[in-house]
């Protein structure tokens, strides 16, 4: 049974759904819908499937010279510190923070789990200055939050990024990566919208298809 009905009855806005909270087993089913939770006001839970889904196709990602220069000047690995990562995304500094103590338990639990992933970028001092953090199931990698520390992790997120991407596409497998929605940001770096049925007619082959090698090394380190 789908969690909000039929994805033809959605209503033509990105918000789809509400819920009284959310739990690790809803955030997987979700995510297998297309559907994502993000806390709203007032303590409810709002379910989204963006009528234009921000996707970065594998071999469409852009990288500059000088982001070349940058994969150079740090050290990536994957899944050693992700609450760290989370942190990093959560900081209150940030403009429209939305990860809130209930992210943290849910999205801890499915990083234990093996559902959640990290990538976390290192200067040459092992300080922590950029990562991301999403869920994988399957072929899907659907990334949830970014982050570089603007003192000193100059184009971090970004890097962590390319590792990722080479991460899902080292074995040739068709992956889909999902970025919830598209920035000015993130069109710079290759995202591009398609609207919401392509992306679950995509979405239903790349959870079929098998995962990442996440237990091995990062491809280029």
């Amino acid at each position: 049974m789908l969690m909000f009905g039929s994805p033809a009855t959605w209503p033509g806005s990105d918000l789809v759904g509400l819920s009284d909270g959310f739990d690790a087993a809803t955030v997987v089913t979700g995510c297998r819908e297309g559907v994502f939770p993000m806390p709203l006001k007032g303590g409810m839970t709002g379910w989204f499937s963006p009528v234009q889904r921000g996707i970065l196709p594998l071999d469409g990602l852009r990288v500059t010279r000088s982001l070349r220069k940058s994969l150079k000047r740090y050290r990536v690995s994957h899944d050693r510190a992700f609450e760290q990562v989370l942190e990093g995304c959560a900081d209150p500094r940030r403009d429209s923070g939305w990860i809130d103590d209930d992210i943290r338990i849910v999205y801890g639990d499915l990083h234990r789990a093996g559902v959640v992933h990290s990538v976390e970028v290192w200067d040459g001092t092992d300080r922590l200055v950029g990562g991301l953090y999403g869920v994988g199931i399957g072929g899907l990698f659907a990334g949830e939050s970014m982050f570089h520390d603007p003192d000193h992790g100059r184009d971090a997120s970004k890097v962590a990024l390319v590792h990722l991407v080479r991460l899902l596409a080292a074995d040739g497998v068709p992956r889909l990566l999902d970025v919830q929605w598209q920035t000015e940001h993130l069109a710079s770096l290759g995202v591009v919208e398609i609207d919401r049925k392509d992306y679950l007619a995509r979405l239903t082959e790349a959870v079929r298809r098998p995962a990442p090698d996440w237990a091995g090394g990062l491809p280029g380190q």
